[in-house]
């Protein structure tokens, strides 16, 4: 897991993905390849994405809709 260091800048972390992904998965539900496909980019192979999935479901911005194995953004606000 990159997560930002003296190594690694932001940039190159897994963090930097988190805003990309929440803001597809606020538009609507996705399955994990579709996410996948979307946010692809040069320097993000398929670990970085999947360390950043279990980073956000962690954190309790995302979940994962067992039957129909879709993830959606969480929203905090809704859930009070």
């Amino acid at each position: 897991m990159r997560l930002p260091n003296k190594v690694t800048s932001y940039a190159n972390s897994i963090i930097a993905s988190f805003p990309e992904i929440l803001e597809l998965l606020m538009q609507r539900n996705m399955t994990p390849k579709e996410l996948f496909e979307l946010t692809a980019s040069g320097k993000k192979d398929m670990g970085d994405f999947l360390n950043a999935l279990d980073c956000l479901f962690a954190l309790g911005k995302i979940e994962l809709i067992e039957e129909g194995r879709m993830l959606r953004y969480v929203d905090s606000n809704k859930m009070q």
